[in-house]
């Protein structure tokens, strides 16, 4: 597993790149031998998917409206051999969430849920309804499912490890509000950020550089149930992933889950929807 935020997969018709982004993108996750990569702020419009010939991947995404600002946006990269034995497509909640269940060996399954939360400037109300819709997708989830939840959480859980105990270990800086926010959610659920587990340096933990203090910092992760952190080997950035035109490092996830592999059949795109009022 992998997750990234590539700042955008819609290609700029100015750049000298050659190549699409989307091609870009499969280059890399292939370099690094990643099978399914949540992908944020991908900017790309309403829903739907696109096999990158040549590339070994199949893009999916879900955003905002056509005639709307390209803001945000979600989305997945798997591997094309995955999604050959996968029973359902990916399916977008919002532009900042998109969730699907994986069937495992042994009769088990995964839920896996790629997220892109606001900024810590971004409006209270969004981050409200940020974490109530991600409550919702996590309150669904059948209790015997694994949980994989990945993505640009745009915040810092720090490194208060005895505050947080059975959620964090070792991680990097000071809590911020969001972090706070995050790491709460994560007590709620019994989740445990991986990226905090294991000892190594921070060069390999931190994924955005600050522009003007140029300080590094936490603010993608990867995160499951803490009773599962026993299939995980590593969680570590990989440094030297093209930047492909974002400022966030390439996150990967080392862990011990089989597929089921299942007869060929086209995989059911399942309709989700939350409650989007706003919360209170």
């Amino acid at each position: 597993f992998a997750t990234w935020n590539v700042r955008t997969l819609l290609d700029n018709p100015n750049s000298d790149r050659p190549k699409r982004r989307t091609a870009i993108v499969a280059r890399e996750l292939s370099r690094y031998n990643i099978n399914i990569a949540p992908l944020s702020e991908t900017r790309c419009a309403d829903e739907g998917h696109l096999r990158e010939e040549g590339g070994g991947y199949m893009f999916f995404w879900k955003g905002k409206p056509a005639n709307d600002r390209r803001v945000c946006g979600i989305g997945f990269a798997i591997k094309n051999q995955i999604v050959s034995q996968m029973t359902e497509f990916p399916a977008g909640i919002n532009e900042r969430l998109m969730t699907f269940r994986l069937q495992l060996a042994n009769n088990s399954s995964a839920t896996v849920t790629s997220a892109y939360a606001p900024t810590l400037i971004a409006k209270e109300e969004q981050k409200e309804q940020f974490y109530a819709d991600l409550d919702e997708i996590l309150t669904i989830i059948p209790k015997e499912d694994k949980i994989i939840l990945l993505g640009d959480f745009n915040e810092r859980v720090g490194w208060d490890s005895n505050m947080w105990r059975g959620t964090i270990g070792k991680g990097v800086g000071k809590a911020n509000p969001n972090g706070i926010l995050l790491l709460s959610k994560c007590v709620e659920h019994d989740l445990f950020i991986t990226n905090t587990i294991f000892r190594q340096h921070d060069r390999y933990k931190t994924t955005w550089q600050h522009p003007h203090l140029k300080q590094w910092h936490l603010l993608d992760y990867v995160i499951v149930r803490a009773c599962n952190l026993k299939d995980f080997h590593i969680t570590r950035v990989m440094r030297g992933a093209d930047d492909c035109w974002t400022d966030r490092r390439l996150v990967k996830s080392i862990l011990s889950i089989r597929v089921a592999l299942k007869h060929q059949k086209q995989p059911k795109t399942v309709q989700r929807s939350l409650n989007t009022t706003k919360t209170s």
